[in-house]
């Protein structure tokens, strides 16, 4: 079998879709013959590709520098000593979680990325800036905590805050849409490796309490008090590190993960769009209702755009291209049916805060899904490239920005502060 293989791969040196069908097959058994026959073609420019393919040992050490282990360590020291700040201080936890969630670790993450891209100060000053005046800004709100208006710029800001970080992430090129394409991959791979590292430290959790507790140490309080404090932060900290150094850690697991559940939510969506006609569900007198339809419009136009962005790196095919387009229509029947939903309340109650935020939520994400839809159906066609789909994508992002800047601090302004 051995000598067929090398037979095989002698025959077929210069056919890469033979040797690459050879490689899936069975890639210890190629590895293994290829390195046998590779002294017959070692002019071969087709060999000598394969055998960096093969035997190429890299530099890059899945271990962490030096540096890097400084910064995490320092980075969650940081973020576990603000998020204390409530407990040290005798400040309402809740009231100041809600204001400063995002200050806990988004500045944190944006000095790692200013670093790693080499930006001057100069580059981050106004980043900077931005990040003291919300805080400054967002702690000063004289509102009541109930209030709808204060529960808007709690919402928005964090989603602005986390766009500045993207704009330090992108370093000088914060114009390119291949830029803000990255970014928005890196927010995938990023809730990816979150997620693996939260579920292992909550398995890690329990475990270490659980054989405390054969011993008689209760260590509940310990864990809630501490390890909660720094773990928490510790993980995005961590997986961003992680993602950004080592992209290859989730690089596959990301386009496998939008591949399996495109199709899944387009049948859910589906289903569910039937299942609301024939159930008689209102969403324009049912607030509740239209609430939950319009977060599930939001997560499944991240699924969308996030499966959208996995196709610079994976290859793409017109089914799963059909299968988005058909999600993506969905997405447009649904988000209409809500728009037309909160226009309706807004004729029966009149103007407030949270419908103007929806709707203007609502319109931006239904234009940007009109922008892309079109150019995926463009692409079906033949008649235009998946680049031109990124750039639809891309060319919204900082309009989304500039929406929650102005839910953030001028709705305050505009509805007047009480």
């Amino acid at each position: 079998m051995s000598h067929d293989l090398q037979t095989t791969i002698l025959s077929n040196i210069q056919n890469a879709h033979v040797l690459e069908d050879l490689y899936r097959k069975d890639k210890t058994a190629f590895k293994k013959s290829f390195n046998a026959v590779y002294p017959q073609i070692l002019s071969s420019v087709a060999a000598q590709c394969w055998n960096e393919r093969l035997n190429h040992v890299s530099a890059t050490s899945i271990f962490l520098t030096k540096q890097e282990l400084i910064f995490i360590v320092t980075a969650v020291l940081i973020a576990g000593c603000i998020a204390k700040l409530p407990h040290w201080m005798d400040w309402n936890p809740d009231h100041f979680f809600r204001r400063n969630i995002s200050f806990i670790v988004f500045e944190i993450l944006l000095f790692f990325f200013a670093w790693k891209e080499k930006l001057q100060f100069k580059n981050i000053a106004a980043p900077i800036g931005i990040f003291v005046i919300s805080a400054i800004f967002i702690n000063n709100l004289p509102i009541d905590e109930e209030s709808d208006i204060l529960l808007l710029s709690y919402i928005h800001l964090p989603i602005f805050l986390w766009s500045v970080v993207g704009f330090v992430f992108v370093g000088n090129e914060f114009r390119s849409p291949a830029k803000r394409i990255g970014f928005l991959r890196f927010n995938g791979d990023l809730l990816v490796m979150s997620a693996v590292m939260l579920m292992a430290s909550a398995l890690f959790t329990v475990v270490t309490m659980e054989l405390f507790n054969l011993i008689g140490m209760n260590t509940e309080e310990f864990f809630a008090n501490y390890i909660v404090f720094w773990g928490l932060p510790a993980i995005p900290i961590v997986a961003t590190v992680l993602v950004k150094q080592y992209p290859y850690l989730v690089g596959n697991v990301s386009p496998i993960i939008a591949k399996l559940f495109t199709p899944l939510v387009t049948g859910t969506l589906f289903i569910f769009l039937i299942s609301v006609i024939s159930s008689g569900k209102d969403p324009y007198n049912d607030r509740e209702f239209l609430f939950i339809l319009n977060t599930m419009l939001i997560g499944v136009m991240a699924i969308i755009f996030f499966s959208l962005s996995e196709f610079s790196i994976a290859p793409i095919k017109r089914w799963q291209l059909i299968i988005l387009f058909t999600l993506l229509i969905l997405v447009v029947v649904n988000n209409s049916i809500a728009l037309s939903a909160i226009i309706y309340r807004l004729y029966l109650f009149g103007l407030s805060p949270n419908r103007l935020a929806v709707i203007g939520s609502n319109l931006l994400i239904l234009i940007h899904l009109i922008f892309v839809g079109v150019d995926i159906f463009k692409v079906i066609q033949k008649k235009r490239s998946v680049e031109n789909i990124e750039n639809s994508i891309a060319k919204m992002l900082p309009v989304y920005s500039a929406w929650a800047v102005v839910v953030a601090f001028l709705f305050p302004i505009i509805f007047k502060m009480k």
